[in-house]
């Protein structure tokens, strides 16, 4: 198993183009099982997650032409088979995804029960109620989500939680559905307007994502899909936390600041340097962080994805702050890590009071999950001696060469079997 050793106190310095979005290309994937004919989907980030739907959508019948460099090619005319196994489902949450559209193309859809970061519940009742809704017969069987419908018809529904993958799931369903559905307490984040773009572009009709209230008028089908995914934010936002931990000056290409305010006008309470662009950010830092309180949210909210990598930062800040956690309830796991580094930090309940400390110590650490992984990186770029980050799969499941990525920075890093 792969380890990744830090050694701290280099600054970081440069330029670091960001890839395209992880949670904006999986439903992109999911949606081409909406759709006959050839898809062609760019600016694919090579990351592990995408390797594993790619290879979802294969077992389910589609044939993939080219899936190679940041370009996939494929084509669902002949998906035919609506079982999705446990031994791809388990390792990615995101893979329930397919459900909505293998019921709205196939009629079916044995979707395993998903897998993934174990940072708390990601309850798929949610998407199993909005589909559901839509005329699907669902039933649990031996660790499988099965359901069956011989025609969706468009419904009111109102989403009890906002949920993104639900909000997308049964979204994608409506697009193939007979009638008219309106989904209130819709996630507004941008992959979720991503994703409507993307299907309108195919021939669907969404009106209102990017807001709690999404409308779509059924159609009978989908033509292929062509589009370039936009770029991560949370990838933006763990390179700028990077900058503004590691002391440095980077400027961070290929983004849409417009995504990250909340994490950009956190960055500037806590004293440091964020200067936008259209489609590009840059952060200096100066060595003396304030301390800042942060709740996560739904979007516009600051992110969950967020959250290690800014409690990361505040480790170092003059003071005391508070990081609350909103969204999952077991996503304080990367706490125990930090403070084997000598951070000072205590858990009440959802809420981490964390003391800022002097400097961290370099230590053995093992990521639990993907967003802690990033922030026990991040931690080393600015430990004393070296830090060593063991199950960086997880690093794997979401960013593209991170290792590398430093690098070019001015980071010591390297990925040791």
């Amino acid at each position: 198993m792969d380890k990744i050793i830090v050694e701290g106190g280099h600054p970081l310095n440069g330029q670091v183009t960001i890839s395209g979005a992880k949670n904006a290309v999986l439903p992109v994937l999911a949606a081409t099982l909406l759709t006959q004919g050839k898809s062609e989907i760019q600016a694919v980030p090579g990351v592990r997650d995408v390797t594993t739907m790619v290879r979802l959508v294969q077992e389910l019948g589609v044939k993939v032409d080219h899936f190679e460099g940041d370009r996939v090619v494929l084509d669902a005319t002949g998906m035919n088979n609506p079982i999705a196994p446990y031994d791809l489902v388990s390792t990615m949450r995101a893979s329930c995804l397919v459900l909505g559209p293998l019921l709205a193309r196939l009629g079916e859809a044995k979707v395993s029960l998903p897998g993934g970061c174990a940072i708390g519940a990601r309850p798929i009742d949610l998407h199993i109620k909005g589909l559901e809704a839509l005329g699907a017969k669902i039933q649990l069987e031996e660790g499988y989500v099965h359901g069956t419908a011989k025609k969706l018809k468009g419904v009111r529904h109102t989403f009890d939680l906002v949920t993104v993958t639900g909000t997308m799931n049964v979204m994608m369903a409506a697009t193939l559905a007979e009638g008219e559905t309106v989904l209130s307490n819709a996630a507004r984040e941008p992959e979720v307007s991503f994703l409507a773009d993307v299907l309108n572009q195919s021939g669907a009709k969404i009106k209102g994502a990017g807001t709690d209230k999404i409308v779509i008028h059924g159609v009978t089908s989908l033509t292929p899909i062509e589009c370039q995914i936009l770029p991560d934010r949370i990838e933006a936002a763990t390179y700028m936390i990077a900058a503004a931990i590691a002391n440095g000056n980077v400027e961070v290409l290929n983004c849409t600041p417009g995504h990250m305010k909340p994490i950009i006008d956190k960055l500037r309470q806590a004293g440091v340097t964020v200067d936008t662009s259209e489609n590009s950010v840059r952060v200096k830092g100066n060595g003396q962080l304030s301390p800042v309180d942060i709740t996560t949210e739904p979007y516009p909210g600051f992110a969950t994805d967020v959250q290690a990598q800014f409690m990361t930062l505040m480790t170092l800040a003059k003071g005391q702050s508070r990081i609350t956690e909103t969204v999952f309830e077991n996503r304080f796991m990367h706490v125990a890590e930090l403070k084997r580094m000598g951070a000072d930090i205590s858990i009440e309940g959802h809420t981490a009071t964390v003391r800022g400390v002097e400097y961290l110590s370099g230590a053995p650490v093992m990521a639990t999950d993907l967003r802690a992984s990033a922030c026990l990186v991040l931690a080393g770029l600015v430990a004393e001696r070296d830090t060593v980050v063991s199950r960086v799969y997880h690093i794997d499941r979401g960013y593209q060469d991170m290792e590398k990525k430093l690098s070019q920075l001015g980071a010591a890093i390297r990925r040791v079997k």
